[in-house]
């Protein structure tokens, strides 16, 4: 009887101890994971840039507007075809470039430690024309290009897309442009997880349209951002105005973002004050950085 007892007390104890060891390594597990969601969350604004549409100096040169760029303490840019290189080059930023063009634009942008994330906004007609697109932005280490695709090339744009490894984010310009509402942009993602979102935020509140009820539309599909304020709410030429100072709301805006764990650019698209926004251009640099540090 003795015996019986001492072998069936042995097994409770191995029982016991199997349990806690268990429930111990469960424990850390959860806690393992926990910890790294929450400093996942944590990190997630970490991975954003904050760049500058060179639409926003379009009345100077690239090489004059680099330099701009660079007072206003910002190394990303969204390029645009067709702006003037300036110094000595005789060309205009585009699938045109000549070798030697392009070459000396690469260099005055390693001196000035400025990269171009994005280009655009662009609406190529033809397969040949997003084929020169899709070769210039591999050529300068393009993550994606700003357009407006026809309908009827979402399926080509998402495959060269695909192929190239460089995404096509859809721009929102005012009404009557066939993607001023989300609901038409995240159409054309549908079946296509190369093409996404160019959120436009100022020209979404010029729509009627509020930023963050599209953004949450979009979840998943935001590539970039165009980061622009405007005077007035639901009215397509509604004026410019610096970051902070119109009628959208940011902070939930940016907390919608980090929610999503967006991972791209906030390209400042400034479209007033053209000769002489630096100033205002940096207020933005500022305010944006001032609501970031709020996130965390």
């Amino acid at each position: 009887m003795k015996k019986i007892a001492f072998i069936f007390l042995s097994c409770m104890c191995i029982f016991i101890l199997t349990k806690c060891t268990s429930s111990t390594s469960s424990t850390n597990t959860n806690t393992d994971s926990t910890a790294m969601k929450v400093s996942d969350t944590n990190n997630v604004t970490d991975n954003w840039k904050i760049g500058i549409q060179m639409w926003s100096f379009r009345m100077f040169p690239f090489a004059e507007a680099l330099d701009k760029v660079d007072s206003c303490g910002v190394k990303y840019i969204e390029a645009f075809w067709g702006q003037p290189l300036g110094a000595g080059m005789k060309d205009s930023f585009g699938v045109r470039m000549s070798n030697d063009s392009k070459a000396k634009l690469k260099q005055l942008l390693q001196q000035k430690g400025i990269s171009i994330v994005a280009m655009g906004v662009i609406v190529p007609k033809t397969k040949e024309e997003w084929k020169q697109a899709f070769d210039l932005a591999k050529e300068f280490g393009l993550s994606y290009i700003t357009a407006e695709p026809l309908k009827n090339q979402w399926d080509m744009v998402d495959s060269m897309a695909g192929a190239y490894g460089i995404k096509v984010a859809i721009h929102d310009h005012p009404k009557p442009n066939a993607y001023w509402s989300p609901d038409s942009v995240l159409a054309a993602t549908v079946g296509h997880p190369n093409i996404g979102s160019c959120a436009d935020l100022g020209h979404w509140a010029r729509n009627g349209v509020n930023p963050v009820d599209a953004l949450k539309k979009l979840e998943g599909h935001v590539f970039g951002v165009h980061l622009k304020d405007v005077v007035k709410f639901d009215d397509v030429h509604a004026a410019d105005t610096v970051v902070g100072k119109g009628v959208i709301d940011f902070a939930p805006i940016f907390q919608e973002l980090k929610r999503q764990h967006f991972n791209g650019m906030f390209s400042i698209e400034h479209e007033s004050n053209w000769y002489h926004s630096v100033p205002d251009i940096i207020a933005t640099v500022q305010f944006y950085k001032d609501q970031i540090a709020k996130l965390k």
